[in-house]
């Protein structure tokens, strides 16, 4: 039996007790460095845990949890009577074999093999914390009813019939979840849906995403709008489809210009956000709506509906979607409660026709199995107790008046550099800027006085210069610090 291994283990183990990493982990992880670099030789029995936490200066339990990680990896083998010894793992300590005897031990900086790195994909630019941002459109969580939302979500954990929500469920989404979502669509939207019409996402940009790997194949035609969202056409573009654009006029997308491509092409998909057309903000007119799905039961070719803004019009009635008229099943409506609770719950859904929505389950659940089961039953139940509904009349009473006060600053500060019309509905104004002024250079200067002015809401080329500025998720103060940040940026760059 060999003695204890009588190292200068004070050398060997280095505790930075600033880190943010447990104390008997850095431990573990340390003689799991001097084991493979060969300090800590097989068959060496290692110091009692009392023995070790006097010469490491920490708790004995700390120790043991050490050791307990160690023998869970397999490093040690932990006996009562006899001690901890190290074990017999020749092929992780013959340094000639591999690199486990280099020190130090580190992740690799990048792989070893090649993969395809795709040319299209972006990842937007975050701002500092505490720094003010504008958005193109995002709620004001500071809205968000935590209290009935946890209130609910543990009334639910609570009962004895949790662990349902706990398991695997429909692949479609909780069932009664997707009951009070019919119900709630057919009042608002005037669609005649049933459960087994409705399949739940973690938002529409999930939705877009499954329907797109599903209908889409390399070569086919998407009619995009001139000006779009972004977001959506990566998704299009990565499974191999050919945008074709369209213009977007005070009436929403053309759907003449449409009718005269499918004429001559064969068209898979005509993508459209009607509610607030992302990202001037118009609404796509009745008449335009109903023309759309005639000519999609004409041409064969399927209606994605991103209704992402639909809760949130505050002046006239808002045109029902394209799916309330549609007998044929020639579109897919998609939206989310992700700006009228919030964006980070995730809770999207799409409506099609039952044979759809059956393959999308199929496809969903290879992705991301269901979604949260638990958080869905709560919004269910706040659909079905009417919270949701007063929750989102509240919301737009605070946005409504957001909108005007932002833009009365609009115009205030930036008047004779910005046009713009004060929104029917959504959560951004679009606003047109003079042609001179070079809209990254104004993004960059705002980024070193603490504002940040995403590029991704920039839109400049020959014919447009304007910007989506978002005004939901901004306070009076906020939005006053705002403005007056941006007008003095614009009005420097004037000069």
């Amino acid at each position: 039996m060999s003695s204890p291994a009588r190292l200068p283990f004070e050398h060997i183990v280095s505790i930075d007790r600033d880190s943010s990493t447990a104390v008997y982990l850095q431990i573990a992880r340390q003689l799991t460095n001097a084991i493979k670099q060969g300090h800590l030789v097989p068959g060496s029995r290692l110091p009692g845990s009392r023995a070790l936490s006097l010469e490491l200066k920490v708790h004995r339990k700390t120790v043991v949890a050490a050791y307990g990680e160690l023998e869970a990896q397999g490093w040690i083998e932990v006996s009562p009577n006899r001690g901890a010894y190290i074990n017999n793992i020749p092929e992780q300590n013959d340094p000639s074999s591999s690199h486990f005897g280099q020190a130090p031990i580190a992740f690799a900086s990048q792989t070893g093999y090649t993969f395809r790195r795709s040319i299209l994909l972006d990842k937007p630019q975050e701002p500092n914390p505490g720094w003010l941002a504008f958005s193109d459109g995002m709620p004001d969580v500071r809205l968000t009813p935590t209290e009935i939302l946890t209130r609910t979500y543990s009334g639910i954990m609570k009962r004895k019939n949790n662990r349902k929500y706990l398991a695997y469920s429909a692949v479609e989404g909780n069932v009664f979840y997707r009951e009070m979502l019919a119900e709630y669509l057919n009042n608002t939207r005037g669609l005649h849906i049933t459960k087994d019409n409705i399949l739940t996402t973690r938002g529409t940009q999930m939705a877009i995403f499954l329907t797109s790997a599903l209908l889409l194949t390399p070569g086919d035609l998407v009619i995009v709008a001139r000006l779009g969202f972004y977001e959506s056409n990566m998704i299009f573009q990565h499974f191999g489809a050919w945008l074709m654009q369209v213009p977007v006029d005070q009436d929403g997308i053309s759907v003449d210009a449409i009718s005269r491509l499918c004429k001559v092409n064969r068209i898979r998909m005509v993508y459209v956000t009607p509610s607030h057309h992302y990202p001037t903000g118009v609404t796509l007119s009745e008449q335009r709506r109903r023309e759309l799905l005639e000519l999609s039961e004409k041409y064969g070719f399927i209606v994605l509906e991103d209704d992402y803004e639909h809760d949130f019009h505050y002046e006239g009635g808002l045109p029902l979607p394209i799916a309330s008229a549609d007998q044929s099943g020639m579109t897919i409506h998609i939206g989310s409660f992700c700006k009228v609770l919030a964006p980070g719950l995730r809770m999207g859904y799409l409506v099609a026709p039952p044979n759809l929505i059956d393959e999308l389950g199929r496809l969903r659940q290879i992705v991301d199995r269901q979604g949260d089961a638990t958080m869905e039953q709560t919004v269910a139940e706040l659909l079905a107790e009417g919270e949701i509904q007063r929750q989102l009349k509240k919301n737009q009473r605070v946005y409504q008046e957001r909108r005007d006060a932002f833009c009365s600053l609009l115009q205030s500060k930036l008047n004779g550099h910005v046009k713009f019309a004060s929104p029917y509905g959504g959560l951004s104004v679009w606003t047109e800027w003079d042609r001179t002024l070079n809209l990254m250079r104004i993004s960059k200067q705002c980024m070193k006085r603490g504002l940040h002015l995403p590029q991704t809401l920039l839109y400049q080329n020959e014919s447009i210069t304007a910007v989506k500025l978002g005004f939901a998720d901004l306070d009076s103060n906020e939005m006053e610090e705002a403005v007056t940040l941006l007008a003095r940026v614009v009005n420097e760059s004037a000069l």
